[in-house]
């Protein structure tokens, strides 16, 4: 069905095909309401047909319209018109993170762990919001083209039921990016995500996916069955710390890899800090229940024997039990008394301490949300710092991190996280991760701060080596970023070899901050080389110029007139053949150019020119001497071309019939005499074609 001009809902006009996908087509449309271009994704024919799944694709996509996230591809209207299901979205100029992977390769490592951070936080505001992706792969992902990555189909993939699937024979996503609980049916769920991530990072850092085979389903069981090569094995440039965060995200059992995207992204993080550090903590099993805090119970235990005196006891074995300490108090009545006093003192004491203790436990608080501020907008440091003072948690920490999508000074996280109805006590630590921008913005904040003093002497040095000189400048500092930036530009140069540099725009011994982009000019050597001169004497003006010109050449021609040669062809040349000259060198050809000739035919009406008529040798006529016309008589005809008689005879007036014929080239005067009287004269280019002039 062709759509290209219709409008959906008298608002969205189709303009043209920019995608197609297993469920769906995607168009390029604009929106006459809003006045903006739209991406339209229109469902196939196979699927509007099930009612089940288009209620759900309703229901999905519409959650998915409340997502709202720089990384996340917007959802603006949702509809159907004539049995066409369509949702409209953002639309993004750029490339899918799969098309840039066939184009370019092997990704470096901290661009695409830069892309998995950015994935990763789309994946935390969806999970939040209870909307798991279930179909994460290259092929839906965006790049734009300011190196920021669009993740889109948020929540359409759970749109698509089993009966959907065997009804239309079509696999929903791409097993190759599937976790092994959805490989096999089973319940999926953010840790799902989290596993596909894992995978689209090990496809960036190596140009393959971890499992492949000839059908789905055996990669399916290669997802269930097999543990993945690591990546490192295939790029050794992978830190260690990314070649484990991508083992954990792939872990087979759901428990043993990150719980939650804000797991995934604390270590993806650090990875750009600490890239060679193993502190990836790999488990088997993951303890979802929060901490319960359980009270200490004080059990004072008396084992006072409450019990009477047998009276049959024998009073030497009594005084026997009873030792010396028992026989002493029995004398010493009023100083047993008193030691009893004492001890009920002091279990008094003891509990009544181990009470207060009970009840003297620091305050509970409500953890508050150090993130978003009450009126839903980023909350910033000083603002989060302000609230924990205010609340009395005054033992926090704070840490800095780069982030794409937080703004300088805003807080990234929290830990403990903002939960409703999570209590902590004033004494417990909270940790505070604040944006120090991006990456490219707070490496640009140290380039602008430091600095480094030139070499003294760049120019006449081989390019190669003042580069090692450049690099030298910046090898002790730690942060291996901070290099001294430069831009090479190549010039011909016929005075200075290949390679030397011959200009820089900073001074030697000139201190420089590294944000200065240093421009050194480098010698590209002559442009011209060296070439043989060959002879084309004797050729034609076009052999000559293909030849000369073949050796790089500049030809320039003038002509001469030789009427001893040949028309066309080249009588000299101004460099000799066999000298050797530079490619680019001119060389004039002389080419002999004979004039064009051509025939002129002169008839002279002799009786017109001269305007006589015959005698009226009638009487009247005859008595009038005044009318008598001139009797006829005989004058000498002269026809010249230039110099040169053409024609010279005697004739009578009553001449109608002399012709001439004469061919020769240029501009010349032809001329009529009659009696050596000029009747006629005009100037005639002979180079011009035949032709025929006719005096009367």
């Amino acid at each position: 069905m062709n759509l290209i001009g219709k409008m959906l809902d008298n608002r969205y006009e189709i303009l043209e095909k920019i995608g197609n996908g297993g469920m769906a087509t995607v168009y390029k449309a604009k929106c006459h309401v809003l006045n903006r271009y739209v991406a339209i994704k229109i469902l196939k024919d196979e699927f509007t047909t099930d009612t089940d799944f288009i209620k759900r694709f309703n229901s999905e996509a519409q959650s998915a319209a409340s997502l709202t996230h720089p990384n996340i591809v917007s959802i603006y209207d949702v509809g159907n018109e004539e049995n066409l299901y369509y949702i409209v979205m953002e639309l993004i100029q750029g490339k899918t993170l799969k098309e840039i992977i066939v184009e370019d390769g092997i990704l470096s490592w901290k661009w695409s762990v830069n892309i998995a951070i950015q994935i990763a936080s789309a994946l935390e505001v969806a999970h939040k919001n209870n909307i798991i992706h279930r179909d994460i792969k290259p092929h839906n992902i965006i790049i734009t083209e300011d190196g920021i990555a669009k993740v889109t189909d948020f929540g359409i993939a759970k749109a698509v039921s089993n009966s959907t699937i065997t009804a239309f024979g079509t696999t929903i996503g791409s097993v190759h990016y599937f976790s092994p609980e959805h490989a096999k049916g089973g319940f999926t769920d953010a840790k799902s995500d989290l596993y596909s991530l894992g995978i689209v990072l090990y496809e960036m850092l190596t140009a393959r996916v971890p499992f492949d085979a000839d059908t789905p389903v055996s990669v399916a069981l290669k997802q269930l069955q097999e543990e993945p090569v690591e990546p490192i094995e295939y790029n050794d440039k992978i830190p260690v710390s990314v070649n484990m965060i991508i083992l954990k995200a792939m872990q087979k059992d759901p428990n043993s890899r990150y719980q939650n995207a804000t797991e995934m992204l604390e270590d993806l993080s650090r990875s750009l800090k600490e890239p060679d550090e193993n502190f990836v903590v790999m488990q088997k099993t993951s303890a979802n229940s929060p901490t319960q805090k359980i009270p200490t119970i004080y059990n004072l235990d008396k084992n006072t024997d409450r019990k009477e005196k047998k009276s049959d006891t024998n009073p030497k074995e009594e005084k026997k039990k009873k030792g010396k300490l028992g026989e002493f108090f029995s004398k010493h009545k009023i100083l047993r008394a008193f030691v009893i006093l004492l001890i009920c003192i002091g279990l008094f004491l003891g509990a009544m301490f181990a009470t207060l203790s009970i009840f003297s436990r620091p305050s509970q608080i409500q953890i508050p949300n150090l993130v978003v501020n009450e009126t839903g907008n980023p909350m910033t440091e000083e603002e989060a710092i302000a609230l924990l003072e205010q609340l009395g948690l005054k033992n926090y920490k704070i840490e800095y991190e780069n982030s794409d999508t937080v703004e300088k000074g805003n807080i990234i996280r929290q830990k403990p996280e903002y939960q409703e109805n999570y209590m902590i006590n004033e004494s417990e630590e909270i940790q505070l991760i604040v944006s120090q921008g991006s990456l490219d913005e707070a490496l640009a904040e140290k380039l602008k701060n430091t600095k480094v003093k030139l070499p003294k002497k760049m120019i006449g040095k081989k390019k190669d080596d003042l580069i090692k000189e450049l690099e030298a400048l910046t090898e002790n500092l730690e942060d291996e970023d901070l290099k001294v930036q430069y831009e090479i530009v190549e010039e011909f140069n016929e005075e200075v070899e290949a390679g030397i540099v011959t200009e820089v725009d900073h001074d030697g011994g000139e201190e420089i901050t590294l944000d200065t982009i240093l421009k050194i000019t480098v010698s590209k050597g002559s442009q011209y080389k060296d070439v043989t001169v060959v002879s084309v004497l004797n050729k034609s003006e076009a052999e000559a110029k293909k030849a000369l010109e073949g050796l790089g050449l500049v030809v320039d021609v003038i002509y001469e007139e030789n009427t001893n040669k040949s028309d066309g062809i080249v009588l000299s040349q101004s460099v000799t053949a066999n000298k050797t000259v530079k490619e680019g060198s001119s060389i004039t050809i002389t080419v002999n150019k004979l004039p064009t000739k051509s025939k002129v035919t002169v008839n002279v009406n002799l009786k017109s020119l001269m305007k006589y008529t015959e005698p009226d040798t009638t009487p009247d006529a005859t008595a009038n001497e005044t009318t008598k016309p001139a009797e006829a008589k005989s004058v000498k005809v002269v026809i010249k071309v230039g110099d040169d008689n053409i024609y010279s005879e005697t004739k009578k007036l009553t001449t109608t019939d002399i012709t001439a014929s004469y061919t020769t080239s240029g501009v010349k005067e032809v001329k009529v005499y009659v009696d050596d009287v000029v009747k006629y004269n005009k100037s005639v280019d002979f180079s011009s074609g035949d032709q025929t002039i006719t005096v009367e």
